[in-house]
């Protein structure tokens, strides 16, 4: 029996679903734990593809490192944090489901695994000299040139406009115009009172 499809279905799904729920999510920790959750079924979508590498680079470095960035974000857009405090307890159920679904998916591909024919189990050896991450860079960088630049302008649309956000005018704060500033007139700085040191008669 091969699971490999249903698996592969499955993620596939329930991909689709967190990144759907990582746009339509109002609260920003909410839309971070589906992001999460949608790093980790694309993960496992590439190692049922036999691409561990690229597997492994998803969880380091966007888990690790694009997370990291997120949160710095949401920091940055002056979120109430105090509200979001007194409802600490709102985010268990979300929180407990994504690490769930993520348990349940490092389980199945584990499985999986075992309960694949020989065939699948044992595929045919690679050369000596085969490389998988050398193999992807050519698959990335050959077949698939035009998607990967396609999703490299999408993503420098998307850092644009996160700099756009942390940037954007607000009432409380205080800016200054350097072109304001270097078109000022020197009576304008400094102005020049003659005052009496002393009333007369006194």
């Amino acid at each position: 029996m091969n699971i490999q499809p249903f698996l592969f279905y499955a993620f596939a799904l329930i991909l689709l679903c967190a990144a759907l729920l990582v746009v339509i999510s109002r609260n920003p920790v909410h839309a971070a734990l589906w992001l999460v959750l949608s790093f980790f079924s694309a993960a496992a979508v590439w190692l049922l593809l036999q691409a561990e590498f690229l597997a492994i680079a998803l969880v380091l470095v966007y888990v690790g490192a694009v997370m990291v960035l997120f949160l710095f974000v949401v920091m940055m857009l002056d979120v109430n944090f105090a509200k979001m405090r007194e409802r600490f307890r709102s985010y268990i159920p979300v929180g407990a489901t994504v690490g769930i679904l993520v348990v349940v998916e490092m389980a199945l591909v584990l499985i999986g695994g075992y309960l694949s024919p020989a065939a699948v189990q044992n595929p045919a050896p690679s050369p000596p000299n085969f490389s998988n991450t050398r193999m992807l860079g050519l698959q990335i960088y050959t077949d698939y040139a035009y998607p990967f630049e396609i999703a490299a302008v999408i993503l420098l649309v998307a850092i644009i406009a996160a700099i756009a956000l942390t940037h954007r005018t607000r009432r409380e704060s205080k800016y200054q115009n350097p072109a304001d500033q270097v078109k000022v007139r020197s009576r304008d700085r400094l102005r020049v009172l003659q005052m009496p040191s002393e009333k007369k008669g006194q």
